[in-house]
Order: C-alpha cells, then sequence, then structure tokens
C-alpha cells in the first residue's frame, strides 16, 4: 500500500509575513502578543531586522532578529514581534497551519479571556469588510493584547501567567476535536507515509518512488491580516 500525504512536509504549513511596522504606547512598532497551545513556530528571517520579545515561566527574554537568523519557540511561549526596520519573516507553522487556525490566545485582560463572545468580539476580523476597517480592529486587538501582556509582564510571581495559562486552555477546550482532525490529516498523515515508506524499503519494495511528483504553490491569499502582521498564506 501507498501512502500519501500531499501537504507540506512534515505536516507544517507556510507563510510570509511583514511585521507591522503600527507603533504602540510604548513606542515599539509590531505585532499582537499571544501564545500558542498546541504547536511550535519558526522564524526564518528574510529581511530587516527587529526582535521578538517572548515570556514563559522561566521569564522574559528578547530575541534580536536579523536575515538569516532561525528563531523558534515551543507551545506556551508568549511572544511579541517587534519590527525595527522593515522586519520580513518566512513563518513555519506546526501541525498544517494549526496557529493560524485556532491554536492561539491573545493577551487579552482577564475579563475578556473568561467570555468567549467578548473575546470574538474583540478578536475577530471581519472577513467581508473594507480594508480601512479590517486594519482598524487588527491595531485596536493588538493594542487591547498589549494591556493584557504589560501586566503579565510586570506581575510578581508565577500567578498571573499560571492563570493565563488555564483561562486560555479553557478557551480553547471546544475547538480540540477539530483541531485533532487537522493533526490527522497533517502531522499524523505525514509521518504514516513515512512509516509506510521505510517499511516498504526494509522489505526491499519501493513503489513510492515510481509515483515520485514535483509540487509547486502560489499564495492563496496575499496580504491578509494577521496576528504580526501582514501574511502571504499558502494552502497547507
Amino acid at each position: 500500500m501507498i501512502t500519501t500525504h500531499t501537504g507540506l512536509p512534515g505536516g507544517v504549513a507556510l507563510s510570509h509575513l511583514s511585521v507591522y511596522d503600527w507603533p504602540a504606547a510604548d513606542g515599539a512598532c509590531g505585532g499582537t502578543p499571544h501564545m500558542h497551545l498546541a504547536c511550535s513556530e519558526a522564524y526564518v528571517v528574510t529581511g530587516g531586522r527587529g526582535a521578538v520579545q517572548t515570556l514563559t515561566a522561566s521569564g522574559y527574554e528578547v530575541t534580536p532578529l536579523q536575515a538569516g537568523t532561525v528563531a523558534w519557540f515551543t507551545p506556551g511561549t508568549i511572544h511579541r514581534l517587534v519590527n525595527e526596520s522593515d522586519l520580513r519573516i518566512t513563518v513555519l507553522m506546526q501541525n498544517s497551519g494549526l496557529p493560524e487556525a485556532g491554536d492561539a490566545v491573545l493577551t487579552l485582560p482577564p475579563e475578556y479571556l473568561t467570555d468567549p463572545e467578548a473575546y470574538a468580539r474583540a478578536t475577530v476580523i471581519p472577513a467581508d469588510a473594507p480594508e480601512e476597517e479590517k486594519e482598524r480592529v487588527a491595531r485596536a486587538r493588538r493594542d487591547l493584547a498589549l494591556e493584557g501582556y504589560r501586566a503579565l509582564r510586570e506581575a510578581e510571581g508565577p500567578q498571573a501567567l499560571a492563570a493565563f495559562h488555564r483561562a486560555a486552555a479553557t478557551l480553547v477546550r471546544p475547538r480540540i476535536a477539530e483541531w485533532r482532525e487537522r493533526w490527522r490529516q497533517g502531522a499524523e498523515a505525514a509521518a504514516a507515509a513515512t512509516a509506510v515508506q521505510l517499511d516498504s524499503l526494509e522489505r526491499g519494495e519501493f513503489p513510492h518512488l515510481s509515483g515520485a511528483v514535483v509540487r509547486t504553490q502560489q499564495p492563496t491569499a496575499r496580504g491578509k491580516f494577521g496576528m504580526c502582521g501582514r501574511l502571504d498564506v499558502y494552502q497547507d
């Protein structure tokens, strides 16, 4: 039996990101701080200069970013991209793009995290809205998330971060079945295909080699308002 996986290698997703140059209240330009709950994410910096601010149980860090830098982080890392000069990044996301399909919780103030409807109203960008309205919503949610982010950074002790983790996990729990299906069709299917190929090769068989293909893609969306900047998105 030949098992195939038609997505990107390993069940990852790829997008090109131009980080927002919108100034925030603290004077820094950049994106919306948020955290992923089940996925790692990697940045391959292709141009410009900036930094990623991160907050974990180990503390606050700033990682400089410039062309050629590769930086990645695991679930539970609150991260905020800062654009110092035309920062551009190729983003690799685990689990077939799950981070952009719901596996992200913005660092909104606590009252939004405990009310799913309020959270949705503050974070969802209407798909059919004019460009100016989409930008307004994206900037507003960025600034609101920065309020909660600053509170987490300034909090003493681990309690505030633990409370955010708990609220974020509760908020996304209704979507786990949907996420699991995406994982099955992506990362799990890719791993299963490799297992079949290895088993075949071990038996001295190689049917998958005669079915080799080359695929190309163009972005399925350009300039989409993402959490950290404008995205060119590829189908995973």
